[in-house]
């Protein structure tokens, strides 16, 4: 157990469905917005900025209402949206303390933090909350912080901060002289009790602090009790930690059907960049993006994207992400976007002073992600021998920087290496029961030293099918003393003898 005095952290970001839309679009950040939800026509605004309520929103408001004030920007509530923006602002708080509870509302994010022996790694209370709110503010979003040793009078603290003041740090002992001024409103009161207080004439927490306790026990129940130890600072509670999954993702939910790539990748961008922000908090990198997009229909289009090696290159991302889907475009119109990362490791190459200096990485995969959209995907990368005998048995697969070396030296060995002749070339060639013992190839005359064959050269041993070229491995010299170490092709069905390649 730990002997550590309490102190809580409540990190709280008000009118969080605006915010949550308005994080990922700074074209309209500076004007003024409302959020609508519920079904047409019974919509309703459940969420506004401050620019909005000064031109006379509020919510609660209808769709008609809305209409009747100054020209505004009317915006559908995006759950999906609001989630990914909890998720990363839980992981921010994550990165201050492991123990870290989820007390959002429907319109207001509120996460609270035991920071109890943070001091040593941020500094005093009022430096880590100042450090906290620089974080979330790179997310896009707006926050204040309030600061105590009761649990529940941090909450009330933050949520009774107005935008003036951002920070508040209340000394042990000083959470009742705190409240004390605080309207009621911070306690999310039931209808009932918000009924009642209003008949008694209660409006803040330090007239309901003042009440007898006794009495106010008897006529509301220990729920009265619980209320006025929370208006005086003295509520207990029992700390219970979330442990969000570290997952790097972004979604934003379009106002209109897009059809263009370019207004496409301008909110993509804007997603890459928190992304990336993300994963530098974590010391990590993007290995791998993946564009999900939600189409008109139905559909789905899902496009990942990788680089040689993990990167934190905004613009390479992107340009990578922009030539993919021109080679790959969606097929209808775009109404949401997803951006989901793999993160991987930031390491380093570091060469030798005498070692040839090599391609940017980042160069590398946008110029092979050109080439392939030229000459198609499955035709760019390194050639892999299959497990067959037939002359064209390779595949294409695409480049791969492994990240960790190898635990031990690889075994290495000297073998030939055939240099494939295309197109083949005919040879005039005197056989024998013992195989190919003369052949004239390329002007000249080649008697043969050694040959090894036949081998049936298509198809594959577990299959059953024609077995139409045989293959001879040979060791030949020409008049002048010139050794030649080839590959000959006999055709069975043509009766056609060609040279497919040399050995070097």
């Amino acid at each position: 157990m730990s002997n550590l005095p309490e102190l809580y952290a409540c990190v709280c970001a008000k009118e969080f469905p605006v915010q949550a839309l308005l994080r990922l679009r700074p074209d309209i950040r500076s004007q003024a917005c409302v959020v609508l939800e519920g079904e047409p026509p019974q919509q309703t605004v459940c969420s506004l900025n401050s620019r909005a309520r000064f031109l006379g929103a509020a919510q609660g408001m209808s769709l008609v209402e809305v209409e009747t004030l100054p020209p505004l920007k009317i915006l559908a509530r995006a759950r999906k949206q609001e989630e990914a923006t909890r998720s990363a602002l839980l992981e921010c708080a994550g990165t201050f303390s492991p123990r870290v509870e989820d007390r959002s509302t429907d319109n207001a994010f509120i996460a609270v933090i035991d920071i109890a022996g943070t001091d040593k790694l941020f500094g005093t209370p009022d430096k880590l909350a100042a450090i906290l709110l620089t974080r979330v503010r790179s997310l896009g979003i707006l926050a204040v912080t309030a600061v105590s040793s009761n649990f529940h009078a941090a909450i009330c603290l933050a949520k009774g901060l107005s935008g003036k003041s951002r920070i508040q740090i209340v000394a042990d002992g000083r959470q009742r002289d705190a409240l004390d001024r605080l309207s009621l409103a911070v306690l999310d009161l039931s209808a009932a009790h918000k009924e009642t207080f209003e008949l008694w004439g209660i409006d803040h927490l330090g007239m309901l602090a003042n009440l007898p306790e006794k009495e106010l026990a008897s006529r509301l129940g220990q729920e009265g009790r619980r209320l006025r130890q929370l208006a005086r600072g003295e509520a207990p509670h029992l700390f219970q930690p979330v442990e969000p999954a570290f997952a790097l993702e972004e979604r934003i939910e379009l106002d209109t059907p897009v059809e263009l790539l370019d207004s496409l990748m301008f909110v993509a961008g804007v997603m890459l960049e928190q992304l990336i922000f993300r994963a530098e908090a974590r010391l990590v990198a993007l290995r791998s993006v993946t564009i999900s997009l939600s189409l008109e229909g139905d559909a789905t289009h899902i496009r990942p994207v990788r680089s040689a090696l993990p990167s934190n290159d905004r613009h390479l991302w992107l340009k990578l992400l922009h030539l993919d889907l021109e080679a790959h475009p969606p097929q209808a119109p775009i109404l949401s976007l997803t951006l989901t990362a793999e993160p991987g490791s930031t390491s380093k190459v570091q060469l030798g002073l005498f070692s040839p200096q090599l391609p940017e990485p980042g160069r590398l995969d946008i110029t092979l992600a050109r080439i392939a959209k030229i000459v198609g995907e499955g035709n760019v990368g390194r050639a892999v021998l299959r497990d067959t005998h037939h002359p064209e048995g390779f595949r294409i697969e695409r480049f791969v920087v492994p990240s960790d070396e190898p635990k031990e030296p690889p075994v290495t060995s000297t073998s030939a290496v055939l240099r494939a002749l295309r197109p083949a070339e005919n040879v005039h060639l005197t056989l024998t029961s013992h195989g190919p013992e003369r052949f004239r190839f390329r002007q000249e005359n080649y008697v043969v030293e050694r040959a090894f064959g036949p081998w049936a050269a298509r198809g594959e041993w577990w299959n059953s099918g024609t077995w139409g070229r045989e293959q001879w491995d040979l060791v030949a010299r020409c008049d002048n003393g010139n050794v030649l170490y080839g590959c000959l092709i006999r055709d069975v069905m043509l009766n056609r003898w060609q040279m497919v390649g040399l050995y070097d």
